[in-house]
């Protein structure tokens, strides 16, 4: 094996093999900078407020002084949804169910020494687009329990509007969750009532009212409700791409209202996203040049050994025995890359992370097995390519 390598090397280039060391490492180094940072990224977005979910908005229709003298609801009928889901840039249109009976919230604090009481009101939207995650986060029709997801902004206004202007203690979340809430829920019209005891289980930065599960809201509507048919006043509609500019003109033509910024959020996060696959696109491409710079360096290689290696063929080595040193320096050269790509990954990683903590607070980057797994799967495909080229090369010379 030394012998046949010591005979063959004499050809071997040093300059292309370092022409393919720099750009295959470069362009690795891209690809697996852009999956890990897009990871990095994603908790800044994600948690409680995410733009890396589905993008949806939220949209109702404008309160004007004609629907108020007519004492008529700002709804949408059946054909003006049917119409919203036939729109090119709709995937689906999920809707907003209200409580259709009284709720009272009673809380007693300080030992019972405090109790507020108000009246509330309860609404329901499809599970997968609850932008908290949490276990609680489910309805037992056999259990007393009713977990509630309310807007971060109702405990912004506690903390720094109401508690600051009556010299009462800040809350936090944590402290919030641990309060049990008894609700009372009645119909409306036969005054038959229900007690149970429901708790914060998580905050929405997202949806702007008080969420309770589904299930939950389908149940008592049926029990305590009025048994008709209410139409939504709001709807949920997941985008195709968030920065379609026929999303504003329908909006417009139609007179909806998008709630808070979901629609510059998802415009965010469709153009991050798309930068990111450009730049990874732009690396796959610089690897695969490489990958083509390192092929047209072995086949000049072969071509100039061509009469070395018909007679080593001739004297009885077999063609395995004599592709096997090329072979092994691609692989080597490839694990030298993915190596040397992990490691200036990390130290790229570690200096952005940093940057990023100092901006947002509570700063949490993603994993790096990812990057890692991504690199390891490209080291084993351009092996196995370099490898199966230099095999049938061989193959042709005999």
């Amino acid at each position: 094996m030394m012998l046949v390598w010591k005979l063959l090397k004499q050809h071997i280039s040093l300059g292309q093999l370092t022409g393919f060391f720099v750009a295959n490492l470069f362009g690795v180094l891209i690809i697996l900078l852009g999956i890990q940072f897009y990871n990095d990224a994603a908790p800044l977005f994600s948690g409680e407020d995410s733009i890396f979910k589905k993008d949806f908005i939220i949209i109702s229709k404008k309160v004007n002084t004609l629907l108020t003298l007519n004492n008529k609801a700002a709804n949408f009928n059946n054909n003006e949804i049917d119409e919203l889901e036939k729109q090119s840039f709709v995937k689906k249109v999920a809707q907003f169910t209200s409580s259709q009976f009284q709720v009272v919230g009673n809380v007693n604090v300080m030992q019972g020494n405090i109790n507020m009481s108000t009246e509330m009101f309860f609404e329901s939207i499809p599970d997968e687009y609850i932008d908290v995650k949490n276990d609680e986060w489910k309805y037992d029709a056999h259990s007393s329990f009713v977990p509630i997801i309310v807007p971060k902004n109702y405990l912004n206004l506690y903390n720094f509007g109401f508690a600051q202007s009556k010299q009462m203690p800040q809350i936090s979340e944590g402290l919030v969750g641990l309060v049990t809430i008894n609700i009372r829920i009645q119909n409306n019209y036969t005054g038959e009532s229900k007690e149970l005891k429901g708790r914060i289980v998580g905050f929405s930065n997202r949806i702007n009212t008080i969420l309770v599960p589904e299930s939950f809201m389908k149940q008592t509507n049926k029990e305590f409700g009025n048994k008709k048919d209410v139409e939504p006043s709001r709807l949920i509609v997941e985008v195709k791409n968030p920065s379609d500019p026929a999303i504003v003109s329908y909006l417009k033509n139609n007179r909806y209202e998008v709630e808070g910024n979901d629609l510059e959020s998802g415009k965010i996060s469709y153009f991050l996203k798309l930068l990111i696959t450009i730049v990874i696109i732009i690396g796959l491409f610089i690897s695969v040049l490489s990958f083509f710079i390192l092929v047209l360096s072995i086949y000049l290689l072969l071509q100039k050994n061509t009469q070395k290696l018909e007679n080593l063929l001739m004297i009885g080595y077999s063609e395995s025995s004599i592709a096997r040193p090329y072979q092994r320096l691609t692989i080597f050269l490839n694990a030298f890359i993915f190596i040397l790509a992990i490691l200036i990954l990390f130290i790229i990683r570690k200096l952005y992370t940093q940057l990023l903590a100092s901006f947002f607070q509570d700063y949490e980057p993603g994993l790096m097995y990812q990057s890692i797994l991504a690199g390891l799967i490209f080291f084993i495909l351009i092996s196995c390519f370099n490898c199966l080229i230099i095999k049938r090369k061989i193959s042709k010379i005999r």
